[in-house]
């Protein structure tokens, strides 16, 4: 599995998996990440590439020291079945 890497010149997560793109969108407000859209290619769905996305993203949010307020659902329910991040949440 790959892992999970800031692209901040496209305001983005991203892990590459077998050639195809998962992503978490961003915008950065000063010292918090606005997450609106998190996606997964189709041919990527159900084998849980979207939760372990958004956890390696939440560790390198954490790592940096910025706060996330998740817009996007799915993003938001990926932190709340996992309360060990709950506290990045700004």
């Amino acid at each position: 599995m790959s892992q999970v890497i800031d692209n901040p010149a496209r305001n983005r997560f991203e892990m590459d998996v077998d050639g195809a793109i998962a992503f978490v969108d961003y915008r950065v407000t000063g010292d918090v990440l606005i997450v609106p859209h998190t996606e997964v290619p189709r041919a990527l769905e159900g084998r849980g590439i979207g939760t372990k996305l958004v956890l390696g993203s939440l560790d390198l949010i954490r790592k940096s020291g910025r706060k996330v307020r998740p817009y996007c659902g799915f993003y938001a329910a990926v932190i709340r079945r996992h309360p060990e991040y709950r506290d990045l949440v700004a």
